[in-house]
C-alpha cells in the first residue's frame, strides 16, 4: 500500500542563499519532488532572495541545472522542470541595507493571503539583520513562519543571544529551527517501532537493555566548509544537534500523543537528564580525534592539516563519548556515541544491544550465544534488521546461529526513499513542529555541551591522530572496549 499524499494549501517560500549550496543541493530539488507528486497547488511561489542580480529567468535557468546536477537518473522530467521553474522568482536583497526589501514586499503582496515561510539558508551572523528587516517591511501576516538551519549558536551564551534575536521578532509557534536528521524515514520510524508496536516497549529500559551505540560516519572531509569547520569541529558540527537528537528519540519516554509539544517535552526531559562531563571525567568519557592522510574509496586523501593548507590546528575531526543518562529508565546504561569525517564509509546507524540470556540450557557444542541487537540503519540503505539466536538447520545436534531479520525500506516499498528536507519543508507549511527543535531543546542541548569544551581546554585533551579511511583513533575502541564491549560493525 503506497502513502497517501495529502496536498497542502498555496504558499510562497521566499529562500534567503537562494543561489547557495543548500538550496542548490537541496532545497530546489526537495520542492521539485513534492511537485513531482502533486503536493503543491496553485498558485504557489518559490522565491529565491540573495545579493547576487539576477532576473526571473536567470534564476529558472539556475534552479533548472541545479536539478539536471542533483536529482537521480530519472527524475528530470523537462514538462515538470517546465512547471515548477514558472513557481519561481527572485529579488536581489541586501541583509544589512534596504536594497531590495521594497521589491522583496510588492512581490509578496501578491499574495497577502497564503501561508509565508522564510528560510533562512544563511550565515547564522546575519539571521538577526534578516529578521528584523522582515518586521521593519511589515512582511509577517498571521500565517508566517522562519526556518533556520544549524548551527544555532556555537556555544550556550551564543545561542542565547540567537533565540533572543530572533525570538523579538517572530512568536516560538513560527520559529521552525531545522535538523535535517530528524525528517529522515528510518529515524521516525524510531518512535513507530518503540510506540506502536507491543513488541519493544515493555523492553525498552535498564532491565533489558545492556547499552546503545549511535554512529555518525561520514567518508568525506573538509569539503568547502574549511572556514566553518575549523571553527567548529565535531562536537558542535554533529553531536549538539544530530546526535543529541537521535539520543532524545531513542531515550525519551512515551508521550501523551504525537502532538509537536508532547514529543518536545518529553525529548526535553532526556537533554536534562544527561550526565554532566566535565574536566573530572572528560579524559575517561570522551576521545577526540583528527585524520591523517590515508585512502577512500577514491584513492589517496590528504590529512585534516594538509586540507587546512598547511595550518596548525586541534580540532576534532572525531568525536567518541560515553554518555550516560540519569533517570530511572536508563540508570546504566552507556550510550556511546561517535562521529567523524573521513572514516571507514559513509554510514549512520542506531544499535540497541540487549542483555545476555541469565543462563544457557545448551553445552559447548552448541556454540556461543549472541546478545540479540536491533540495528536501526539511517543512511545509506535504510533499514531496521533483528538479530536472533536460531538452530542451524540439519541433524547432528543443536548447534545455535545468530541470523537477522532483515528489513530494507527501499525492497519493503518499492518506492523512493523521500529526502529529509521534502517532508521538514512542508511541515513548516502545515505549521507541524513536532520534527523541529524547540528553544529550551537547544539550550539544553548546549548545556550539555558546554562543559565538555571547556574541560577540553582545562585539560589541554589532544585530538587523537587517525588514518583517513578508518574508523578513528585506536583511543575510542579503548573507549568502549574496557567496559567489555566492542563497536558494532556493519
Amino acid at each position: 500500500m503506497s502513502s497517501q499524499i495529502i496536498p497542502v494549501e498555496p504558499f510562497d517560500y521566499v529562500v534567503f542563499g537562494g543561489t547557495g549550496d543548500l538550496a542548490e543541493r537541496k532545497l530546489l530539488p526537495a520542492l521539485y519532488h513534492r511537485q513531482l507528486d502533486g503536493q503543491l497547488t496553485e498558485p504557489t511561489r518559490i522565491i529565491g532572495a540573495s545579493r547576487s542580480h539576477l532576473t526571473h529567468e536567470e534564476y529558472r535557468k539556475f534552479a533548472d541545472e541545479a536539478l539536471k546536477e542533483h536529482l537521480k537518473p530519472g527524475e528530470y522530467d523537462a514538462d515538470q522542470v517546465k512547471t515548477f521553474c514558472d513557481r519561481l522568482y527572485y529579488v536581489s536583497v541586501d541583509a544589512k541595507s534596504d536594497n531590495g526589501w521594497k521589491q522583496l514586499r510588492d512581490l509578496l503582496d501578491e499574495g497577502k493571503d497564503r501561508v509565508r515561510a522564510f528560510y533562512l539558508a544563511v550565515a547564522p551572523a546575519i539571521f538577526g539583520d534578516i529578521s528584523e528587516r522582515i518586521r521593519d517591511n511589515k512582511l509577517i501576516t498571521k500565517s508566517t513562519r522562519i526556518v533556520v538551519e544549524k548551527p544555532i549558536g556555537r556555544d550556550l551564551a551564543s545561542a542565547l543571544e540567537l533565540n533572543d534575536t530572533i525570538g523579538k521578532v517572530f512568536h516560538e509557534e513560527q520559529i521552525f529551527r531545522i535538523d535535517h536528521y530528524l525528517g529522515k524515514e528510518t529515524v521516525q520510524n524510531l518512535m513507530a517501532l518503540r510506540f506502536a508496536n507491543a513488541l519493544y516497549e515493555p523492553l525498552w529500559n535498564s532491565a533489558h537493555i545492556d547499552h546503545v551505540q549511535i554512529t555518525v560516519a561520514e567518508a568525506v572531509g573538509l569539503e568547502s566548509r574549511a572556514g566553518y569547520y575549523d571553527k567548529a569541529g565535531a562536537l558542535r558540527d554533529m553531536v549538539q544537534n544530530h546526535i543529541l537528537q537521535l539520543v532524545c528519540l531513542v531515550a525519551m519516554e512515551v508521550p501523551p500523543s504525537m502532538n509537536a509539544e508532547s514529543v518536545r517535552d518529553e525529548k526535553l526531559k532526556v537533554l536534562r537528564a544527561l550526565k554532566r562531563i566535565d574536566a573530572s571525567n572528560v579524559e575517561k568519557a570522551t576521545v577526540r580525534g583528527q585524520y591523517k592522510a590515508g585512502a577512500s574509496a577514491g584513492g589517496p586523501v590528504k590529512g585534516y592539516l594538509e586540507e587546512l593548507e598547511g595550518g596548525v590546528s586541534n580540532t576534532e575531526t572525531f568525536v567518541a563519548i560515553k554518555a550516560e543518562i540519569d533517570n530511572w529508565r536508563w540508570a546504566g546504561v552507556p550510550f556511546y556515541i561517535r562521529t567523524g569525517k573521513r572514516m571507514a564509509e559513509r554510514m549512520s546507524e542506531i544499535v540497541i544491544t540487549f542483555k545476555p540470556i541469565p543462563h544457557s540450557i545448551f553445552d559447548d557444542a552448541a556454540g556461543r550465544i549472541s546478545q540479540n541487537q536491533l540495528v536501526i540503519r539511517l543512511q545509506p540503505n535504510e533499514g531496521v534488521k533483528q538479530s536472533l539466536m536460531i538452530k542451524d538447520p540439519g541433524p547432528g545436534g543443536m548447534r545455535l546461529r545468530n541470523v537477522s531479520l532483515d528489513m530494507s525500506f527501499a525492497e519493503a516499498f518499492n518506492a523512493r526513499s523521500a529526502d529529509a528536507y521534502e517532508r521538514l519543508l512542508l511541515d513548516v507549511i502545515r505549521s507541524n513542529q513536532t520534527l523541529f527543535m524547540r528553544r529550551d531543546e537547544v539550550e539544553a542541548a548546549w548545556r550539555w555541551c558546554d562543559p565538555i569544551l571547556k574541560a577540553w581546554d582545562e585539560t589541554g585533551q589532544p585530538a587523537q591522530g587517525y588514518t583517513a579511511g578508518t574508523w578513528g583513533p585506536s583511543q575510542a575502541i579503548a573507549l568502549i572496549e574496557r567496559d567489555g564491549r566492542t563497536w558494532h560493525e556493519s
